[in-house]
């Protein structure tokens, strides 16, 4: 019995020697509870739907005004307005909006001749969450039009306008949407595994002194770490997306420009997070810290970037971490690509924001890397 109680006792001694351990185990699970908690099944609110208004009569006036009640009432979505349906077809394309409502020349004149007037919304449905929700809100409002009860078994008034829903993009199923938020949930297990933790190893063994009494300067040591590990996480990236595409139905999966634009975002996706991993890591020496700090990242980080749930169904609070997290503009950016095959205009404000917030941690991590032991 003394001898096993040695054991224990010398193994939670070591584990007292690790607060931040302590507290990661005791974090993790509140960290689960609020993010899961509030990452899904919320309302989507707070949409951008582009006005088009072909009419300009009293009729498509009380359609707009409509839609600013529900915008100050219940949220669901704001009008942002377009004179050229042409440009706001194209801003849904690039993702500033998530639907176009056309009003067309003569709505007026059938809604006054009782002639069944309809309206048009063109969504972007490769998000089934906002696009179900924008039909749903627009189905309601239109039912309320001219003032009468909103019940969905109540017959429609000749002067009730039609809504006609157009998916601009084939049936996107779920497999598809999860697509390319697990493929930056890869780079990232790869960089953090192949790259952070590895660094921790080599610093417990002692391997790490090798590099220091070398006369490698602290950029040449960060920047080659980085490249090691972006390298990896570019590989799994690559090699996740190719055959989860396949996989996954997606059309054309091996398009030479569609593979590019992959190839580009992988790469800077690869860099940016490899990044903000060593920067957290630099001053880390307990083997077993990066190890507890995976889960955390994993909930604080993939969850709020909109991997599998609309930002605009989160919390204020949530949303503030989504803006701040580099998965959420690696996410849009893949999803722009991967299931709609937009082009550079689209992913290229993503791409900066990965840039910018990469040349921020690796400059950071290099200042505080340390060349003595």
């Amino acid at each position: 019995m003394e001898r096993m109680w040695a054991i224990v006792e010398r193994d939670l001694r070591r584990f007292r020697r690790s607060p931040m351990l302590i507290v990661m185990s005791l974090f993790m699970p509140l960290v689960q509870l609020v993010v899961l908690g509030h990452a899904f099944g919320g309302q989507v609110r707070h949409l951008k739907v582009a006005l088009v208004d072909q009419d300009h009569g009293v009729p498509a006036l009380k359609i707009r005004e409509l839609g600013l009640a529900v915008g100050a009432n219940a949220r669901t979505f704001e009008w942002v307005r377009y004179d050229d349906r042409g440009r706001a077809l194209q801003a849904l394309r690039n993702g500033q909006v998530n639907g176009v409502l056309t009003i067309p020349s003569g709505f007026s004149r059938r809604t006054l001749d009782g002639d069944r007037p309809r309206v048009a919304l063109v969504e972007d449905n490769t998000d089934g969450f906002v696009a179900a929700t924008l039909s749903a809100s627009f189905a309601g409002m239109l039912r309320a039009y001219p003032g009468r009860s909103t019940s969905a078994t109540a017959a429609p008034l000749p002067t009730q306008p039609t809504l006609d829903v157009v998916e601009m993009y084939p049936y996107v199923p779920y497999v598809q949407y999860l697509l390319p938020g697990i493929a930056v949930m890869s780079i990232f297990m790869m960089v953090m595994i192949g790259g952070g933790i590895i660094f921790i190893d080599d610093k417990a063994r002692g391997l790490h002194e090798g590099y220091l009494v070398t006369p490698v300067t602290r950029l040449e040591l960060i920047m080659g770490f980085n490249l090691s590990g972006a390298i990896k996480g570019m590989l799994a990236g690559l090699m996740f997306v190719t055959l989860g595409s396949v996989v996954a139905g997606m059309p054309n999966p091996f398009e030479p420009i569609r593979m590019l634009k992959l190839f580009l975002v992988v790469a800077i996706s690869s860099v940016t997070l490899v990044s903000m991993m060593f920067l957290l890591m630099v001053r880390v020496s307990d083997p077993l810290l990066p190890r507890a700090l995976f889960g955390v990242l994993n909930t604080l980080l993939w969850f709020p970037s909109g991997a599998v749930y609309p930002q605009q169904a989160f919390p204020g609070w949530m949303r503030v971490i989504a803006v701040v997290d580099p998965f959420t503009y690696s996410v849009d950016a893949l999803k722009n690509v991967v299931l709609k095959n937009t082009g550079f205009g689209a992913i290229g404000v993503d791409l900066l924001v990965l840039v910018g917030f990469s040349v921020l941690t690796m400059g950071s991590a290099t200042l505080l890397f340390k060349r003595e032991l």
